[in-house]
C-alpha cells in the first residue's frame, strides 16, 4: 500500500475549457490515465491537490468524478482556486453517494491515516495578497489548515501536509500558512498550482526552514502522481 500525490488535473469531460490549447498539455488526459494506471493499485492511494474540475457545479463535474472514480486506488481530494463547483464537505459526499462514486474522499477541516502517514492540508491562498478580503480569506485558511493537522494528531503517524497554493515561492512567503507549518515542526509539504517552465523555475523546491517542500502540479511532474511514501 503507497501514497501518492497529484496536483492540478483540470478535468472537463463535461465543459468546453480543454487544457491541451496550453504548452505542454497535448494529450494531457490520456497521459494522465496512463502514467495513473501504470503506477498505482487498487490498494494505493492518491492525494488530489486541487483543480481538479473546470466544472462550475457539482452536476458539471459528474464526468470528471467518474473518469477518476474508474482509475485504481482510493482518492482524497482538496480544494483549488479553480474549483468552482466545490460545496460543503456533506453535499459533495451526498452528490458521492448519489452518483456511486465510492473511492473519492474529501478533505476539508479533516485528515485521513494512511498507514503510518495522516494526511492534512487545505487550498492555502496567494502568497502575495495584500488586500482587506485576502486577509479573511488567509486567515480562514491558516485556521483550517490548523483544524486539519490537529485531527491529523488525533490519528496519529507522521504528519504530512498537502496544499494546493505555495505558501512559499520565489523566496516570498505567505506567513498565515508558513507559521502554521513552523508552529506544528511540519517536515514535508506538497503543493500545486503552478504551471509553466518559467514559473516552475521560480517555485521553492527542496528545503527550506526544515520543511522539505515538493511542486506536484501535474505539468511539472508530467502528469504522473508522485510517490510519498
Amino acid at each position: 500500500m503507497s501514497l501518492y500525490v497529484l496536483g492540478d488535473p483540470h478535468l472537463s469531460f463535461g465543459v468546453d475549457k480543454p487544457m491541451d490549447i496550453f504548452r505542454g498539455w497535448g494529450n494531457y488526459v490520456e497521459r494522465l490515465e496512463n502514467n495513473w494506471k501504470e503506477i498505482v493499485s487498487e490498494d494505493d492511494t492518491v492525494v488530489l491537490a486541487g483543480d481538479i474540475s473546470w466544472g462550475m457545479n457539482l452536476d458539471e463535474t459528474l464526468l470528471d468524478f467518474k473518469f477518476i472514480e474508474g482509475l485504481p486506488g482510493k482518492k482524497i481530494i482538496l480544494k483549488g482556486n479553480h474549483d468552482y463547483w466545490w460545496d460543503t464537505k456533506t453535499k459533495i459526499e451526498r452528490f458521492f453517494a448519489q452518483n456511486d462514486i465510492k473511492s473519492v474522499s474529501v478533505l476539508f477541516n479533516n485528515a485521513y491515516r494512511i498507514d503510518d502517514i495522516a494526511v492534512c492540508g487545505t487550498r492555502g491562498w496567494f502568497y502575495d495578497a495584500q488586500g482587506p478580503q485576502d486577509s479573511k480569506v488567509i486567515s480562514r485558511e491558516a485556521g483550517r489548515l490548523r483544524m486539519s493537522i490537529e485531527a491529523a494528531k488525533i490519528l496519529g503517524g507522521e504528519i504530512i501536509v498537502f496544499l494546493h497554493y505555495p505558501p512559499v515561492f520565489a523566496g516570498r512567503e505567505c506567513p498565515e500558512m508558513m507559521n502554521v507549518l513552523l508552529e506544528y515542526d511540519i517536515k514535508k509539504c506538497y503543493y500545486g498550482h503552478l504551471h509553466g517552465k518559467k514559473t516552475h523555475s521560480l517555485a521553492n523546491v527542496g528545503n527550506y526552514k526544515g520543511i522539505e517542500f515538493k511542486l506536484i502540479a501535474s505539468d511539472y511532474t508530467g502528469f504522473k502522481p508522485i510517490h510519498v511514501i
